[in-house]
């Protein structure tokens, strides 16, 4: 299964699914990240409005909530750039489901992934929960010391390039948190434990009258859901979201249909991080022009070990990790 990533919409509240839904479903490859000695010297971003919560347990305002979503965006951005400096395990799963919900077959596979040149690098090391053989396990190097070899050899005029798009990759990253807030109306469900930390509830349902004004937020009104933030750290901590309308991409490339079903959960991470802790989808998808077909799939993530930066590119030192 190719990997769902990046975590680059990934929480812009639902903005975050509607693109990464149809990424999964259309297999595009895992992102990658930009090489942060690369990153040319930019200006404060403005932070959001600060968040004013009720003294009292009472509802959250509209504008209350509004700021609340501005800001969660905001820390979000944050976690992505702390992620980099990451290593950790995933294992993703696919439930092939006939049309009665019913599991047909089941195949999995374990990646681990690596921070080289300050880019997350996937290492596939299991299938089916069993170690890969050694011919593929060469393969797997062989891919890594191309992307080693790459980025040592790389010009100064094409890191310049790179920097270039993905500064401004992550302005209109900001841009689309932008839409996202005014895409939805908010409404305030109350409180919940997610895990053994409170966290507030809010549903998002698309706003009549909606206009996008970037490329992709057409899509937002076609998915609504909830988000739960967690109160100490104003971090998503979860967000369920489901498709209301089929989702096209591209002409024939793939449909999201109707119903389709996405849920993420994150956990804090060595008191400085919240990053994914499990990922599950229930689609309902068409790929190019072929029929239809269902897929129960989860992702979880394990093992969160910091990276030194004065670590061999290839001999991946960690740091211990407290949850």
């Amino acid at each position: 299964m190719s990997s769902f990533r990046n975590w680059q919409a990934r929480s812009s509240v639902l903005a975050v699914l509607a693109l990464a839904a149809v990424s999964f479903a259309a297999a595009q490859p895992a992102a990658q990240f930009v090489d942060k000695a690369s990153e040319p010297a930019t200006a404060p971003v403005t932070k959001p409005a600060a968040v004013v919560m009720p003294n009292s347990p009472g509802a959250l305002t509209a504008e209350q909530m509004r700021n609340l979503i501005a800001k969660v965006a905001a820390n979000d951005m944050e976690n992505d750039k702390r992620q980099r400096d990451y290593t950790y395990i995933e294992r993703d799963v696919t439930n092939s489901v006939d049309k009665k919900g019913r599991a047909k077959d089941s195949e999995s596979e374990t990646y681990e992934v690596l921070n080289i040149y300050g880019e997350q690098v996937q290492r596939l090391i299991q299938k089916n929960d069993k170690p890969i053989s050694d011919k593929e396990a060469a393969k797997q190097e062989e891919r890594i010391q191309k992307i080693i070899n790459k980025r040592k050899n790389e010009s100064e005029k094409d890191r310049e390039k790179r920097a270039e798009r993905e500064a401004k990759d992550r302005e209109e990253g900001r841009q689309f948190e932008r839409e996202v807030v005014d895409a939805y109306n908010f409404t305030y469900l109350g409180t919940e434990l997610v895990g053994d930390r409170e966290a507030w509830m809010i549903s998002a349902e698309p706003r009549p009258g909606f206009v996008p004004h970037m490329k992709y937020a057409n899509y937002l009104p076609k998915f609504h859901g909830r988000i739960w933030i967690d109160k100490a750290d104003l971090q998503m901590s979860k967000m369920d979201v489901e498709a209301l309308d089929t989702v096209s991409w591209g002409l024939f490339l793939a449909r999201f249909h109707k119903g389709s079903h996405i849920m993420i959960e994150q956990t804090r991470i060595n008191d400085e991080v919240w990053l994914p802790r499990q990922v599950n989808f229930k689609v309902d998808v068409r790929l190019a022009l072929l029929k239809n077909f269902n897929v129960d799939a989860e992702q979880t993530f394990r093992d969160y070990k910091k990276f030194r930066t004065d670590s061999k590119i290839v001999g991946v030192s960690r740091e211990p990790v407290e949850k």
